[in-house]
């Protein structure tokens, strides 16, 4: 069977208390139902598909060597993937949430399409592209 959609990603992180709320403050992502885990973290939702899985580093490395499940490895970047991207509307609404809470941003105006970018990082050094139509 063809694969249909991209159902989530997950953000591993020593804060996972920040990084939760930079997605659901800022970028306005849904705290959500999680099912009880052996790990610390959170899901977030857009609409009803909960599309950020958050996960605390120790917990889950723990977690996942007990299951015998692979665990990505630390890496001052993110290696081969280098960004996670999502559409929104209301580009001004999003550049007055980043500028009121010090975050840093690159705007790129793609004009032949009507298109606006914004490029920000995650607090766990994850880079975002947010995109306007």
């Amino acid at each position: 069977m063809p694969l249909q959609l991209l159902e989530h990603f997950l953000v591993m992180s020593d804060d996972v208390d920040a990084t939760r709320d930079f997605y659901r403050d800022v970028l306005d992502f849904r705290e959500g139902f999680r099912p009880e885990l052996e790990f610390r973290g959170y899901w977030l939702y857009l609409g009803d598909i909960p599309v950020i899985h958050i996960a605390d580093w120790e917990t889950y490395t723990a977690h996942s060597n007990r299951l015998g499940i692979p665990v990505t490895t630390r890496a001052p970047s993110t290696g081969v993937f280098d960004h996670v991207a999502f559409n929104g509307n209301n580009v001004q609404e999003m550049i007055e949430r980043l500028e009121a809470r010090g975050i840093t941003y690159e705007r790129n105006d793609v004009s032949g399409i009507g298109l606006v970018q914004l490029f920000l990082n995650d607090p766990n050094g994850l880079k975002l592209e947010l995109n306007y139509r």
